[in-house]
């Protein structure tokens, strides 16, 4: 190799790091894995982020490349690479947001359908991020843990789902966030109508979810490998046809909902990737088609990451999904005062 080459390979190498970190273990951190003395040395850094270093060979003991299985010994030195600051692939986008919530740490957005939450694979732009960054990232005002394409971004909606969307405005506060996820203390409520009569009046869905293996872009719950998932329901109208019912998140596995009630027989109306029909019958009756999922997160709850207060917000119910229902409810004959009564909560 070209020595100039080499060396300018380097100069770029340190240049990605913008600081070292050295931290020495007290007798108090003996026998600890090297990853968690960090992520308890370092709360500004995720786990995940650590062991991306270590992985790296970023991090070193004693000044040998650290392996995450090292249990730490009093007076061992750690250095950290901590990577400089990456600009976003994302750029800013002038794309409306409904802002129910905001302060320093953290913001709730209304989600509209529509609109993926951040760029991927065929979506570069027009993506939540893209209205994040606009909105808040000029000054920096968004977590960098989710990487370069999903600034602030601790948990998703589907593209055709709506409501409330929680975003982190800096890493310590995705860090909390993502902790009270990942141990189901953050709770979330849903608001679905569903094909066919549900028979109880509540029920629990406790099926596993998994990845299809025959259509990629589908989830499962007939695979024993599935991930454990939880909804909890309760009817609140019932037209001919159909339920309307709120649903209770206490796990979070892509598409949840969907697959949940696709299980049981009672797809969500909109929803032809889980079975639901292109044309929807009110009895012998063609009902309108709807263009979108009738699914929307209509309340999240959680204890704010600096402060500790509980924090509830609620996302009213778009117009498109309320007419809908009127509409279903005014062709089978169901009273609008009913349908009103019970969206009352959701508006």
């Amino acid at each position: 190799m070209n020595p100039s080459a080499a060396a300018s390979d380097k100069e770029k190498n340190v240049r990605r790091f913008s600081s070292v970190k050295t931290l020495v273990a007290a007798a108090e951190n003996a026998g600890e894995r090297v990853d968690r003395f960090l992520a308890a040395q370092l709360p500004e850094m995720s786990r995940t982020r650590i062991q991306a270093l270590l992985e790296r060979g970023r991090i070193t003991i004693n000044g040998a490349a650290a392996k995450r299985s090292h249990r730490m010994e009093e007076g061992d030195s750690v250095a950290v690479e901590i990577p400089a600051p990456e600009a976003s692939a994302a750029r800013p986008e002038a794309i409306p947001l409904e802002i129910l919530y905001a302060d320093a740490d953290l913001a709730v957005i209304n989600k509209p359908a529509g609109l993926i939450v951040h760029p991927g694979a065929g979506a570069k732009s027009g993506t939540i991020v893209n209205a994040l960054l606009h909105e808040f990232g000029a000054c920096g005002e968004l977590s960098s843990i989710g990487g370069e394409l999903r600034p602030g971004i601790v948990h998703r909606l589907d593209r055709e789902t709506s409501g409330a969307l929680l975003v982190a405005r800096n890493d310590l506060a995705h860090r909390a966030l993502a902790e009270q996820f990942s141990s189901h203390r953050i709770e979330k409520t849903y608001l679905a109508l569903v094909h066919g009569n549900l028979k109880q009046d509540s029920g629990r869905i406790e099926l596993p979810v998994a990845r299809d293996l025959h259509r990629r872009i589908r989830m499962t719950t007939k695979r024993r490998e599935g991930r454990a998932a939880r909804t909890d329901w309760r009817v609140r109208l019932r037209i001919p046809g159909f339920t309307l019912a709120e649903a209770d998140l206490h796990t979070g596995r892509t598409h949840q909902i969907r697959v949940h009630f696709s299980a049981l027989g009672h797809p969500v109306v909109g929803d032809t990737l889980y079975g639901a029909p292109r044309v929807p019958k009110v009895g012998e009756k063609i009902a309108p088609a709807l263009e979108r999922n009738f699914l929307h997160a209509a309340r999240v709850k959680f204890q704010h990451p600096t402060t500790g207060k509980e924090i509830e917000v609620r996302a009213p119910l778009p117009n498109e999904l309320a007419e809908y229902l009127r509409e279903l409810a005014f062709i089978s004959g169901v009273p609008r005062a009913a349908v009103d009564a019970a969206l009352k909560p959701y508006l």
